[in-house]
């Protein structure tokens, strides 16, 4: 048996994301699914550019204001207490619009964990 109590606020944040974003589940040694906190500024987008994932299933859940994401079916505005969910091979962008009055904090889970699984997706073609 395995137990752990993991302070999000105590992991340094991945180098080279476009809004900080802490991985619990690196903290915790996770194997079969991942999770993340985001901490994204107005004009901030979350973890990658616009993508989609060839297996992994992903939601986001917002903890404190409001997430955007833009798909190819349209704009999803995503309130607290909300949750947007991706299935795989549905590609999406999450963001915190330029315009917004406050951050945007979200808890992401996603499984099965994936390194290179993001996949670009360019909405023009």
């Amino acid at each position: 048996m395995g137990y752990q109590v993991i302070d999000p606020e105590a992991i340094d944040p991945t180098p080279d994301r476009p809004c900080v974003q802490r991985s619990i589940g690196t903290a915790a040694a996770l194997s079969e699914f991942a999770m993340n906190v985001y901490e994204a500024d107005p004009g901030e987008q979350l973890p990658v550019v616009y993508h989609s994932h060839d297996e992994q299933e992903e939601a986001f859940y917002v903890l404190s204001g409001r997430l955007s994401v833009e798909t190819p079916e349209g704009e999803f505005t995503v309130g607290s207490d909300e949750a947007f969910v991706a299935e795989p091979n549905s590609p999406h962008r999450a963001y915190n619009p330029e315009g917004a009055s406050d951050p945007v904090r979200v808890l992401a889970v996603g499984a099965p964990p994936v390194d290179d699984d993001a996949r670009a997706y360019d909405p023009d073609r």
